[in-house]
């Protein structure tokens, strides 16, 4: 989950009134419902995100939308509205030194504990947005353990975007979206789908579970996670809620449990639950 850009228009260009009343509105609602927190300089992203949906309803203005999404007769419209504005940019291995720490490090100390422990391997990835850093885990697993079937290995890829589960579910991506990578890994974990997309590997799907999930409501996982991934989401609440945040985190990790954040985002002043590796990468240590 990270800042996506769009053309937005200015306030003399607005085909629909929108006030700083509307705004305001609109951005406590946000906060309330996701704990995002939109920035007072927002005004143009939000209206360009949702004048569509005004054109699309036939309304004449913000306030009608408002007023709209608040009746029960707009309940299904208020997911729609959140979606558009919690923000998804991603891409496959993004910040991949957190892959290659998984590979060469948490992955070995998973299998060594396993002799004891059994063959038992849970990731989560926490604001997954359209499935690429699922994805990305569930093919360095496969590439790191040549044994992966004989484990109990699960990945759970969670969004509060009903569309960016969805779109993760069904694993279909533009075919540039695998420029860049090893040469084996398009050959042995995509395959052609139509016209310039191709779709993720079924050994691959079949290691993830796309949840629609609220970081601020209710988790009904118990875990433990061996390791979690939330990066690029925090950056978007308050210290507060990432207080909040972290110590659930470090609830549902097992002992000496991995996270990994955004290139972005720090744990100073926010939890002492966990001990910084080097590049966003962090231990659990209570």
């Amino acid at each position: 989950m990270a800042t996506r850009t769009t053309d937005s228009p200015t306030a003399e260009d607005r085909e629909f009134a929108f006030s700083a009343s509307d705004y305001d509105y609109l951005r406590a609602m946000l906060k309330e419902k996701t704990g995002i927190e939109l920035g007072p300089t927002k005004h143009n992203m939000v209206y360009a995100r949702l004048a569509k949906r005004l054109r699309k309803l036939g309304m004449n203005g913000f306030r009608e939308y408002i007023e709209f999404i608040g009746s029960d007769a707009g309940g299904d419209e208020l997911g729609t509205t959140l979606n558009a504005l919690t923000t998804n940019l991603t891409k496959f291995f993004r910040e991949n030194h957190h892959f290659e720490h998984l590979a060469t490090t948490a992955l070995q100390e998973i299998r060594a504990r396993a002799v004891s422990q059994g063959r038992r391997l849970r990731i989560w990835s926490a604001g997954c947005s359209s499935g690429e850093e699922p994805y990305s885990t569930a093919i360095t697993l496969l590439r790191s353990m040549p044994d992966i079937k004989q484990w109990d290995a699960k990945i759970l890829a969670t969004d509060i975007d009903t569309e960016m589960v969805r779109r993760g579910t069904a694993g279909i991506y533009p075919a540039a979206a695998l420029e860049g990578m090893p040469a084996d890994i398009p050959r042995k974990y995509f395959e052609p789908y139509g016209e310039d997309k191709v779709r993720m590997a079924e050994e691959a799907r079949n290691l993830i579970s796309f949840k629609h999930l609220n970081l601020v409501a209710h988790w009904p996982m118990k875990g433990p996670f061996d390791v979690i991934f939330c990066r690029n989401v925090v950056i978007y609440f308050d210290k507060d809620t990432q207080r909040v945040l972290f110590d659930r985190y470090a609830n549902l990790l097992a002992p000496g449990g991995f996270l990994y954040i955004g290139h972005s985002e720090n744990l100073f002043g926010i939890t002492e639950r966990f001990k910084l590796l080097g590049r966003n990468i962090h231990r659990k240590i209570a």
